[in-house]
């Protein structure tokens, strides 16, 4: 088969204050920055992505692969519309001058959300059908937080998800798209439901209950069936109408579809109150906690600030839990990472071992926060360029521009250039720290950070420092969800829709 083969990606929360722009998509990060035509194979090899797993496996089966695009957004705020029309653009124009083609692959996210359309990929999918034609089939892969809607699922021929959260099934879920166009496309039937309450994402964690026994479940379902399901715990922070968990799948027959997607939205539905169980400290209470239990502890204690969470959008440079170490005379403590350019620069300049006085991090305008001012000493320089390390990230090469370990009292604040999550060891090796041989680790993270960290730990805290992912639905202010959608699980039901600004 000929196929075309790209992604486009952004994780959009809707309540971010900074709207992600065209740059954003070029710049490298975690992730390469945009790249066009043949230049992308070599971009995206040997990456945890779906798109080099799909490139992967096709290329095995001899399939013609033909490259359009790359691009790829840390998660932020709402996408502007000209960084989406001009993105797709240059995909649709590609579609057209090179087809035709049996097939488009694009590897997406699922969740974005731009200024002119609350379902990007929704959009993305009808423009790209529209090009190619009711014959050429159209297959994508998802994210574990996809929002997906009746029109990605009406203008594709086929999507699958992510299973695991951490995300270390990204490559293996490409692979899984390549191998439906050859043992697959007998299943031609669709069928999706929608969730009634949103889930939290730090209740979203596939190594833990409830998540680990539905997943276990859906194998059994396809096992028996032959329909092929996903179920996207969906992403609470964008405030569209669809926002909301949903199961799909693809069957044989109306009939097997029907009842392995049905039975799998009864899972869920009957897991509600286990997503409803995870336990959110303060930051006061949750560094009492670890001070005392890394006392006697062997391995650090984690605390992750989840509503800080740059993976979610958030702006990683919020400083309610600095202060609360720095109060509680927190020692042999690290935080990662601290979203601070401007900080990064003036320790290069000072150089290791310097002593800076600094206003650090605070800057985004998030609700009770504000720079932490003081002085630091300059422990540690780096230039952002590294390779990672653990199942999500291992030997993908990152560029985070600048980077700085900034010591203040007992604690080690590891400052970027560009905001990441971190979920991979390296980011605290690459300025001179051993994690292992830390007491407490401050990671800005919901769950991913558990891919590398969490066999590393002594106990995992989940913690609500300020930030713009809440860690609890019901205080996002939304106005555009779907009328009597739960905004937690077992929680208060949304009123109404109310008019945009």
């Amino acid at each position: 088969m000929k196929i075309a083969v790209g992604g486009f990606q952004h994780e959009t929360n809707s309540f971010a204050p900074t709207r992600t722009a065209y740059d954003n998509f070029t710049q490298a990060g975690g992730w390469p920055g945009l790249t066009r035509g043949e230049a992308m194979f070599d971009a995206v090899a040997g990456i945890n992505l779906a798109l080099p797993g799909f490139i992967g496996e096709a290329s095995a089966a001899r399939h013609v692969l033909v490259p359009l695009l790359w691009a790829n957004a840390v998660p932020g705020g709402l996408v502007e519309a000209a960084a989406f029309e001009r993105i797709a653009a240059m995909l649709i124009t590609d579609l057209a001058e090179m087809g035709p083609f049996d097939a488009v692959y694009l590897d997406l996210h699922g969740a974005m959300v731009t200024t002119a359309h609350e379902d990007g990929e929704g959009e993305l999918l009808r423009r790209i059908r529209a090009v190619v034609g009711p014959n050429t089939l159209v297959i994508a892969s998802l994210d574990w937080h996809a929002n997906v809607t009746e029109a990605m699922i009406e203008h594709a021929d086929y999507l699958t998800g992510y299973r695991t959260y951490p995300h270390i099934d990204m490559a293996e879920t490409g692979r899984r798209v390549a191998r439906w166009l050859s043992v697959g496309r007998r299943r031609v039937t669709k069928r999706l439901i929608r969730l009634p309450f949103l889930i939290p994402l730090t209740a979203q964690c596939s190594l833990a209950e409830p998540c680990l026994s539905v997943f276990r479940e859906l194998a059994a379902i396809e096992l028996q069936t032959g329909v092929d399901l996903t179920f996207a715990p969906g992403f609470p922070p964008a405030d569209i109408r669809l926002s909301a968990p949903t199961v799909f799948g693809y069957g044989p027959d109306e009939a097997a579809t029907e009842k392995a997607v049905t039975a799998l939205a009864k899972l869920v539905l009957e897991a509600e109150a286990a997503f409803a169980r995870e336990a959110i400290l303060e930051p006061a209470q949750a560094v009492t906690t670890a001070i005392d239990l890394a006392w006697r502890a062997k391995r650090p204690v984690v605390l992750a600030d989840t509503q800080d969470n740059p993976g979610a959008g958030a702006s990683s440079d919020t400083t309610g839990m600095l202060r609360a170490l720095i109060d509680a005379g927190a020692q042999g403590a690290a935080i990662a990472l601290m979203h601070d350019p401007e900080a990064a620069k003036a320790a290069h300049q000072a150089g290791v071992g310097a002593e800076l006085s600094l206003a650090l991090g605070g800057r985004s305008g998030v609700a009770d926060d504000a720079p932490f001012e003081g002085v630091f000493r300059v422990g540690a320089l780096g230039n952002g360029n590294f390779i990672g390390s653990g199942p999500m990230w291992d030997g993908a090469e990152l560029s985070l521009g600048l980077m700085a370990r900034l010591e203040v009292g007992g604690v080690s604040v590891l400052v970027s250039s560009q905001r990441q999550q971190p979920s991979t060891q390296a980011i605290f090796r690459h300025l001179g720290l051993e994690p292992s041989a830390l007491k407490i680790l401050v990671l800005k993270s919901s769950v991913h950070f558990r891919a590398d960290f969490q066999d590393l730990a002594e106990a995992v805290l989940v913690v609500a420092a300020p930030g713009v992912n809440l860690a609890d639905p019901v205080a996002f202010p939304y106005r555009n969800l779907a009328p009597a959608i739960r905004l937690r699980p077992l929680g208060p039901a949304f009123a109404g829709s109310r008019p945009s600004v």
